[in-house]
């Protein structure tokens, strides 16, 4: 059928697409469109999501850290140093853990005092180095799958603490679900991250967008910007730009 070809097409080209947006493009109502979403899905061919469609699966299985660090590469590290250039002269942030805020780390060269509080044992190895940098870091158990640390210690400290900037990365960003995770210890170390952070930046490439993980971080309100790459699709953009979240495409 001509409509399925479409519909294939199309989501390979923006790897996540709505029911709305297809009734829009293709002339036709909602139920034809989730019908045909269902007879794809069965063939194999995509996943449905709420309220769309996906080229991969919505639900995400964890993965190493060294697993992780070979997928969109050059997205994460365009991500990367473009938030890097978010940081000010006397700043204090807050890297969490994931393959892309551990990327954000190569990128840091202050030239005068920068304090970081993290729970990623890669990030403190590669700023160790630079005496410009004051580094705080979490103690806690650690996850061997991520190289962070997780648990009751790390949150302990981070209620007396306070940043300017959190970035945070991510396993999923569903625009219902909010952001995730695969390890819900990881997820509740987040959320006290979010707290003591003045301002949240999502480091993310576009193969997050659509997806949802076991564990769920928090509802997309509490996001002020998200960087990311032009694989977003344009549906997803609008909605989070909607919901008041900066969104920063790297070229």
């Amino acid at each position: 059928m001509k409509r399925h070809k479409d519909i294939l097409e199309r989501l390979a080209k923006e790897k996540h697409l709505e029911v709305l947006e297809l009734c829009k493009i293709l002339d036709v109502s909602a139920v034809t469109i989730r019908k045909d979403l269902k007879f794809l899905e069965q063939k194999g061919l995509l996943y449905r999501t709420h309220g769309g469609a996906s080229v991969e699966n919505p639900y995400i299985n964890e993965r190493t850290v060294l697993d992780k660090e070979k997928i969109s590469v050059e997205e994460k590290n365009g991500i990367a140093q473009l938030a890097a250039s978010k940081i000010v002269e006397n700043d204090t942030i807050m890297i969490a853990s994931g393959t892309t805020v551990q990327a954000l780390s190569k990128f840091i060269k202050p030239k005068n005092k920068l304090t970081v509080i993290t729970s990623s044992l890669n990030v403190v190895l590669n700023l160790i180095n630079d005496k410009n940098i004051e580094i705080l870091q979490l103690g806690g158990y650690i996850r061997h799958s991520s190289a962070s640390v997780i648990g009751n210690y790390a949150e302990y400290i981070l209620k007396n603490v306070s940043c300017s900037k959190l970035f945070l990365g991510v396993d999923g960003i569903d625009l219902d679900y909010g952001l995730s995770t695969t390890n819900l210890e990881e997820a509740e170390l987040n959320k006290k991250m979010l707290s003591a952070a003045q301002k949240v930046i999502i480091l993310a490439d576009s193969s997050k967008f659509g997806k949802k993980s076991f564990a769920r971080i928090c509802n997309l309100s509490q996001v002020n910007e998200i960087i990311t790459d032009k694989g977003i699709s344009s549906s997803i953009r609008k909605k989070l730009e909607e919901k008041d979240i900066k969104v920063t495409i790297v070229n």
